[in-house]
């Protein structure tokens, strides 16, 4: 996530390891009980349609019950670091668009 234009990473929530563009929430990574990795990220609604049927993959907590398109992995095995990265750089890209264009400019992101 730290390779994306424009993103900072924080703690916050109770340890949770937070990526945002902007003021805005991306990627969320974290640790259940047993030291697995989850990690969340925002996609579009078709995406979403699909993964959250997938096994390993469910609908974010929190995120996905208020209507919102967040997906959570759960397992390594359910999709591999090459497609999450994909769906990583694409999370960043939709909650990149979401900022006011002047935000974007400030941010160097352009403002198409």
């Amino acid at each position: 996530c730290g390779s994306l234009p424009a993103t900072i990473h924080v703690v916050q929530w109770g340890g949770a390891h937070v990526w945002k563009v902007g003021t805005k929430v991306f990627a969320i990574g974290g640790w259940d009980q047993g030291e697995q990795l989850f990690v969340t990220f925002k996609c579009s609604a078709v995406a979403y349609d699909v993964l959250k049927e997938q096994p390993g993959l469910r609908p974010a907590p929190y995120l996905a019950s208020r209507g919102m398109k967040w997906i959570q992995r759960q397992t390594s095995q359910s999709m591999d670091d090459g497609a999450l990265k994909d769906y990583l750089r694409e999370s960043h890209r939709l909650v990149a668009l979401k900022l006011t264009k002047q935000a974007r400019k400030e941010l160097g992101l352009g403002v198409g």
